[in-house]
């Protein structure tokens, strides 16, 4: 049952911009009920970086560390209800996306995107859990390309992912900039191919976007056993770097040195028997207010 809408609250259009507000940022995600990874780590990203986060739930999974047990589907119209109520009211400075799990879904947040202008959107075509599990159909990475590729800032594939989209494997450090490209190709401004998958005692990310812009980040490889979400936390981050009016290399320079962070202080913890969280409360800042 819906209750009524006070008249305040009517959701007639967008709300307006405030003199002062905290940095927006919603996550259009699946939630992961071990806690680790999805809307559950967006969250705990976005507050650890002074962002006020809101959700859009696109997928329901029971999960934990050990991998994923069953996937439910949001019906389109409730995700779409959940994001008009959000941008309505409240008002969106970033976006972060990650588990779609059906091509109408995937239809819902690129009209939403276009109807409401919404800004610096950053996309995690979440496809593969770290357990190894495959979490979409092959129609969806097909929608993800021809319908939310053109209207985001930046996509954020890992290995797994990006020689998905391209129907081969990425192989190599060698390889990265030229898959990176080639990603370019498929309709996204920017890509940044995260190679932390590859062996070595090396993590590279590379970045590339339609300007000519090819930047590569290296950082030493931290053991642990706790990488579930490192995904989704560093997409989520992304986004909330450039919720703050951050460069699109500054951002993901950022980003990287807050989950690097995270990974570092939470390498040695035991959470569960698997794959378990990062420490994404390791340094929070304060809420960030702004006049704009």
């Amino acid at each position: 049952m819906t209750n009524p809408h006070p008249a305040a609250c009517a959701p007639s259009a967008p709300a307006p911009v405030r003199p002062a507000h905290y940095l927006r940022v919603l996550s259009i995600a699946g939630s992961d009920s071990g806690g680790g990874a999805g809307i559950q780590a967006d969250l705990k990203t976005f507050s650890a970086l002074g962002c006020f986060g809101m959700t859009a739930i696109a997928a329901i999974t029971a999960q934990n560390t050990c991998g994923v047990r069953a996937i439910h589907a949001v019906p389109a119209e409730m995700l779409k209800a959940q994001i008009d109520a959000v941008v309505q009211d409240i008002g969106v400075d970033a976006v972060k996306i990650g588990m779609l799990a059906t091509p109408e879904t995937v239809r819902v947040v690129a009209d939403a995107i276009r109807a409401y202008k919404l800004p610096h959107v950053v996309l995690d075509p979440v496809m593969v859990a770290t357990s190894g599990d495959r979490l979409i159909a092959p129609e969806t990475a097909d929608a993800l390309k021809s319908e939310l590729f053109p209207l985001v800032e930046l996509i954020t594939p890992n290995l797994d992912e990006g020689g998905w989209l391209l129907g081969r494997p990425i192989d190599g450090l060698t390889a990265l900039e030229s898959a990176a490209r080639e990603l370019l190709a498929l309709g996204a401004p920017a890509v940044l191919l995260k190679g932390g998958h590859l062996p070595g005692d090396w993590v590279v990310d590379q970045l590339v976007d339609g300007s000519g812009l090819s930047q590569r980040f290296e950082s030493a490889r931290i053991l642990t056993h706790n990488g579930h979400g490192t995904g989704c936390t560093l997409s989520s981050a992304i986004a909330a770097e450039l919720a703050t009016g951050a460069p699109l290399a500054e951002a993901v320079a950022r980003a990287r040195s807050y989950i690097l962070g995270a990974i570092a202080a939470g390498a040695h913890v035991r959470t569960g028997a698997g794959h378990g969280p990062l420490n994404h409360g390791y340094a929070p800042v304060a809420q960030k207010i702004v006049n704009r």
